[in-house]
């Protein structure tokens, strides 16, 4: 297959710039693979949906305030500074805007989020293949711990409001998260609250977590028509050993593993790997799910409405019909019908649930 089978259509306005009044008032979209039905539902709705033992699978990973926005003192040049993976203390990988005013030795003084110098300052001590730039910081103990003062929440580029604000601290954020390290949220999450995790309970499903820091490779259309040229981008995941030994009880009893998210199924389709058990410990995943694709680990999927030509929609697309290349067909159709009901796409959108 290629890259440009998964191009579509979509209005503008259709893309979510924020996010709805509360976490679970947003749609669900429900599409049954086998007998290639869909129906519309609410959000709040997703335990009618489920069965006693299901294990919804969850990406507890935390967004981390990684924008910075800084300048050139002997220049007055202005940058913004998206943090990546952090190396050691305050020696960080980011993507860097302008990169090409960002040379080996480029120091970059940066603001608080009120717009005034932090005492911050970025060093450039290298650079890589992909143009990011390695920043040693000073002027602080451990850059971490500055983000909440000079950090911004990274909000993904097709919202197009400006900086982030405060709403968007606590709504880009699942009310799960613990591990802090992504740039960008597992957004299937963001629908689930207290409440509805009682009502999930309620009717006999079972929650994990596993963690998978999202970097920002995942907005990334494949810009190669070659599916077999793209170049994955890598993930750091853990899936702990009460998680690993959770997982393989259901899938030994023949329970439903549902993952909440593609960064879920992600790890999940990693950690089993051509194995009949889940594996525990700490990793780094490229796996590339696209049509066809044979899916070992997961039999359901909570998920939200993807980008054109990225992998995300590549890998729901693979899941609506799995081992079939008639799966992005369905997916295609599933979509155009989301867009005629006026469904809001992409991170503070809707949502899907796929059985």
């Amino acid at each position: 297959m290629r890259a440009s089978d998964f191009d579509f259509q979509l209005p503008t306005q259709l893309v979510a710039q924020i996010p709805a009044p509360a976490r679970d008032d947003s749609r669900l979209l429900v599409f049954n693979r086998a007998k290639n039905i869909v129906s519309h539902h609410s959000f709040k709705d997703l335990p009618a949906f489920l069965r006693p033992g299901d294990l919804l699978v969850l990406n507890d990973s935390k967004v981390i305030a990684a924008r910075l926005r800084g300048f050139n003192p002997l220049t007055g040049g202005e940058f913004e500074a998206l943090l990546l993976e952090e190396n050691s203390l305050n020696n960080w990988w980011a993507m860097m805007r302008p990169g090409k005013r960002a040379p080996v030795g480029t120091r970059i003084h940066f603001k608080t989020r009120a717009g005034v110098f932090s005492g911050v300052v970025g060093t450039v001590i290298e650079t890589n293949s992909e143009g990011h730039r390695r920043l040693v910081f000073d002027g602080c103990e451990n850059i971490f711990d500055e983000l909440a003062r000079i950090g911004e929440v990274p909000l993904p580029p097709y919202i197009k409001r400006g900086a982030s604000d405060d709403a968007d601290l606590v709504r880009y954020q699942t009310v799960y998260a613990r591990e802090p390290g992504s740039v960008a949220a597992p957004t299937a999450g963001l629908h689930f609250t207290p409440a509805l995790f009682d009502a999930l309970r309620g009717a006999g499903a079972e929650v994990c977590h596993v963690t998978l820091h999202v970097g920002p490779g995942t907005f990334a259309p494949v810009k190669q028509d070659d599916l077999a040229c793209h170049q994955m981008h890598e993930e750091r995941f853990v899936v702990s050993a009460e998680a690993a030994a959770r997982l393989n009880a259901a899938k030994a009893a023949g329970r439903r593993i549902i993952a909440v998210g593609t960064t879920s199924a992600r790890v999940l389709e990693t950690v089993i790997g051509t194995e009949t058990a889940f594996r525990a410990g700490p990793g780094r995943t490229r796996i590339f799910i696209h049509p066809p694709y044979q899916f070992r680990a997961i039999d359901a999927l909570v998920t939200n409405f993807h980008l054109p030509r990225s992998t995300l929609l590549m890998l729901v697309s693979a899941f609506a019909a799995p081992g079939e290349s008639r799966g992005l067909a369905n997916m295609l159709a599933v979509y155009e019908e989301a867009i005629a009901l006026q469904y809001r796409f992409f991170s503070y959108g809707d949502a899907m649930l796929i059985v």
